[in-house]
């Protein structure tokens, strides 16, 4: 075999055991296993050929900190709503190995990176339809009473988590009381704009970095990285895809490609605002609750798992939640928090792109 980073010498010689019976029925061969991909928690993905010219993905979530259950029950819920997921061919709950097919090398994200390095718009608003044909797929065909609910106290523990990694550990803030009451009343204002709006089926990590493009008659993109879906606001998914942690639009093709998702949505007769400017508020103040949530995920991996390489998106979440809370007087004393640790960034108006 490759050589593969193992935790312990216990882990590798139960997936070696695992292995082992499923090589003949799928033809694998075991020296080709390599790392696909590494994921920002203790699971990650194995990719192995098999004699056939083609390849599998084993999934390595060990039980001490992963549940592969949710994984196999939203994969089933998604495949029966007409997603591309992939295939689960084996299965050890008890261990966290899976045996799963292999969507392909080339993530979303790749291609529309290409897409801006190219100014190719035609490819990228194909993605992006393709894309939103799926999470519209998603929201209207799935059983929302069938996931854990996205409730108040499940917001409000995200954003704490950019208030204890993000402003105490990485920049070493300890707000006054001035200010935590600032934090506290924009909190309640997140929340309150998270629960006031229709729940439908939510992926929560619907972002490019989650989807394979996959050839049409397979059904593209591929859907990836479902086992945290819950049932929650109907902006949360499009926002993920808009306005993703790793690659960013001018607003004008935003809005084009919100506009559309908005009319399809209403089409289809799913519980979204009649009013467009509502829902774009909606949107872009439940984005503001997941960009605060991944600043502080991006620097918890840093300091707690030593995995400091996201820390450079940390700049563009910065932007997106600057860009948001200047535009809402609402929101402003959220502006004042993000300004002293961020100052530079209000001042002269940071970009995105």
């Amino acid at each position: 075999m490759n050589p593969i980073a193992w935790p312990d010498p216990q882990r590798q010689q139960d997936f070696q055991a695992w292995l082992q019976p499923l090589v003949q029925p799928f033809n694998l061969l075991p020296e080709s296993l390599h790392e696909a991909v590494a994921d920002a928690s203790t699971r990650r993905y194995l990719r192995i050929a098999n004699g056939s010219g083609g390849s599998y993905i084993v999934m390595d979530a060990p039980p001490a900190s992963n549940n592969v259950q949710p994984f196999i029950e939203v994969a089933e819920h998604m495949r029966g709503c007409g997603l591309h997921i992939p295939s689960i061919f084996a299965a050890d709950e008890g261990q966290g190995f899976l045996l799963l097919s292999d969507l392909g090398s080339l993530p979303y994200l790749k291609a529309l990176l290409q897409t801006q390095t190219q100014d190719d718009k035609t490819e990228a608003n194909r993605l992006m339809r393709d894309a939103t044909q799926a999470l519209l797929k998603w929201q209207s065909r799935g059983e929302a009473e069938r996931l854990p609910l996205f409730d108040e106290a499940f917001v409000l523990r995200e954003l704490h988590i950019f208030k204890e990694w993000c402003v105490e550990r990485e920049y070493g803030r300890q707000w006054d009381e001035t200010q935590l009451k600032w934090w506290a009343h924009s909190c309640k204002l997140l929340a309150e704009n998270i629960a006031a709006q229709p729940f439908v089926p939510m992926h929560r990590d619907f972002m490019v970095r989650n989807l394979m493009v996959c050839p049409p008659e397979d059904g593209n993109p591929g859907v990836l990285d479902f086992q945290d879906a819950v049932k929650g606001p109907i902006s949360y998914d499009f926002a993920s895809l808009l306005r993703d942690a790793f690659i960013s639009w001018d607003e004008e093709q935003e809005l084009d490609w919100a506009i559309r998702y908005w009319e399809q949505a209403r089409k289809l007769g799913l519980p979204i605002s009649a009013d467009f400017g509502e829902f774009w508020q909606q949107l872009e103040w439940t984005g503001l609750q997941r960009h605060l949530k991944i600043l502080g995920i991006f620097c918890r991996l840093k300091h707690r798992d030593g995995k400091p390489h996201h820390f450079q998106d940390l700049p563009r979440l910065f932007a997106y939640a600057i860009k948001v809370t200047t535009r809402y007087v609402q929101l402003s004393p959220l502006t004042r928090l993000l300004q002293e640790l961020q100052g530079s960034m209000v001042e002269t108006s940071f970009t995105l792109r």
